[in-house]
């Protein structure tokens, strides 16, 4: 495989210390390589160092002259607000193929779900998940042969992240893919960079393998780590033996000798295994179990983001009780926060016939997605104190375990971050016992870890859960109900594959719906069609061969994902 870019000795200091050191790799034509690491490590500014927007203090990267590189920003740039979606595309062009290529941009807002009514629209007035599509539009406009991926898949709904799963599935071009999505990772990766204690690891596995991977390598090291301290340890007593010897009976020859091994133990020292840091904070809920049928009832309950707002859907009758852990699913917009933002409304000040009944000894906790819980002008200590009234002493060492010092408890809530805000109200709910808890978007500011210990702090949790998430893995290891809203209604599901099923045939038809006739003429024009017949052919391939397996072994669901695919492709090439 060609060389695409190789980075010499990378490194990069920050006003608060040394970010990367010495990082060294080299990127070959092929490579599907997912990039992982803590929160604050360094992955998204390694990405602008390879792309050029900033320069390390030392070291280089060298691109290959035919490497063509486009880098996908995790948010949308100020500067682009106020263009249109078709400008925003053909701004990554010079002026002379402006004129020549727009039917180029014009393709790709289409294969990007964009119909022709949506180009003029201004790019700020778009979603996060539309933001997504609007930025890889702009990277594929170009022609990448290399693409640098910043957390695409941050604050998309299910749907969407289904889409760019498929997308970067089929994509021919090599992807570097920061994400804390570990599901997506193994979905679309063949290697792996884990950055951690400022220098780069590589595996060339997909990114479960890779962390197991680093793991039994962690293992090896403190084992040998182990042996070389023994060893230390021996020789330094020895010299401490022979020194003191030598002193008593003044006999040059031992101290002579101390003095060898203390030399031999500084050079043992200073060639001993290094150890990863350590994370000592552990993130664990403890519910308290209600013996009773409900904890909630909710009955002809009509949803909608605030008093006078447009219903956004509608339910029936659901109940949660104790050990209910129910996974909400939905497209962005359709009403799941609002939900549990209702919810909470009607525990801290009780409505009567809204549709809503709680057993009145429910004690309700709340993970609110926008972190408004915590109060701005509160101090650290001041923020528990909601969470552990009596206990000023259990705050302040649930804070230092959390990584926040002493010298920190005055610090107000407003001069956090995202990342420490958020860790800040988990370690409120660590400290209480509610019997319902209430998690709307829990993960968008956890790295792997934090989102493994979610998972499994909630499968051990003795009260209900209502949880607000696209994090497959999260829904699959913690959750054992699946409620869906979709087209105005909630309705529950009893496997996640068939509701993954009909998300994804949903957004295929979506993605793929039928553009009107002048947008037809210029993808044919630009040799879309071709692609458009590939995917249709290959698409019939495995419907055929799907038909063809015994009864038992066929899959239904994707069957009829792709006959509505087959469906609008044929629309598209006028074969209908």
């Amino acid at each position: 495989m060609s060389t695409l870019l190789t980075a010499q000795s990378l490194n990069l200091d920050t006003a608060f210390g040394p970010l990367l050191a010495d990082i060294t790799f080299t990127l070959k034509k092929g490579d599907r390589l997912g990039l992982i690491g803590h929160n604050g490590c360094g992955k998204s500014t390694l990405l602008k160092l390879l792309d050029g927007t900033i320069s390390p203090n030392a070291g280089g990267v060298t691109r290959a002259h035919h490497c063509l590189l486009a880098r996908v920003e995790q948010h949308l740039p100020e500067d682009l607000h106020a263009l249109t979606l078709l400008d925003a595309v053909m701004a990554r062009l010079s002026e002379a193929q402006q004129h020549t290529d727009s039917w180029r941009a014009q393709a790709l807002l289409a294969s990007m779900g964009f119909d022709e009514t949506a180009w003029q629209l201004t790019a700020g007035t778009l979603s996060g998940g539309q933001h997504t599509r609007l930025l890889l539009a702009r990277a594929l406009i170009t022609q990448p042969d290399l693409l640098l991926l910043d957390e695409p898949s941050n604050h998309l709904d299910l749907p969407t992240l289904l889409w760019l799963e498929q997308f970067l599935r089929n994509w021919n071009g090599s992807f570097v893919l920061v994400s804390h999505d570990q599901h997506l990772l193994d979905s679309v990766t063949n290697g792996t960079w884990i950055l951690r204690d400022r220098t780069l690891s590589f595996f060339q596995l997909p990114c479960s393998a890779a962390r197991a991977a680093l793991e039994e390598r962690d293992r090896t090291d403190a084992h040998r780590h182990q042996s070389e301290q023994k060893e230390i340890d021996r020789i330094a007593a020895s010299a401490k033996r022979l020194a003191i010897w030598g002193r008593v009976y003044d006999n040059e020859d031992l101290a002579r000798k101390a003095k060898q091994m203390e030399k031999r133990v500084d050079k043992l020292k200073d060639s001993q295994t290094e150890l990863a840091a350590a994370n000592l904070w552990q993130l664990i809920l403890k519910g308290e179990a209600l013996p009773a049928d409900r904890l909630l009832e909710m009955e002809n309950l009509a949803v909608s983001p605030a008093p006078h707002c447009p219903t956004l859907f509608n339910l029936d009758v659901q109940r949660v009780k104790s050990g209910d852990r129910v996974a909400i699913i939905g497209r962005n917009g359709c009403g799941k926060s609002s939900l549990l933002r209702l919810l909470w409304q009607q525990y801290q000040q009780p409505q009567t016939d809204d549709g809503i009944r709680l057993h009145p000894r429910v004690e309700m906790g709340y993970y609110d997605q926008t972190l408004h819980q915590l109060k701005d002008g509160d101090t650290l200590l001041e923020a528990l104190e909601p969470f552990a009234p009596l206990t000023e002493s259990s705050r302040k060492m649930a804070l230092i375990s959390a990584g926040f010092a002493w010298l920190r408890h005055g610090q107000t809530v407003s001069t956090l971050s995202g990342g420490e805000r958020s860790r800040l109200l988990f370690v409120g709910l660590t400290l209480a016992r509610y019997s319902l808890l209430l998690l709307d978007e829990p993960t968008n500011h956890l790295d792997m870890e934090g989102k493994e210990a979610l998972a499994e702090t909630l499968q051990s949790y003795e009260g209900g859960v209502l949880l607000v998430t696209h994090d497959r893995t999260l829904i699959a290891k913690s959750c054992n109900r699946f409620w869906l809203i979709d087209d105005g209604k909630l309705s529950e599901w009893h496997s996640l594959d068939g509701l993954y099923a009909q998300l994804t045939s949903e957004t295929a038809e979506v993605t793929l719906s039928p553009s009107p006739p002048e947008m037809s003429a210029v993808a044919a024009t630009s040799g879309a069609a071709d692609g458009w017949l590939e995917r249709l052919v290959e698409l019939e391939e495995k419907l055929a061969q799907d038909l063809a397996r015994k009864a038992s072994h066929q899959k239904p669901a994707l069957q009829q994902q792709w006959r509505k695919e087959i469906a609008a492709l044929n629309v598209r090439l006028d074969l209908e």
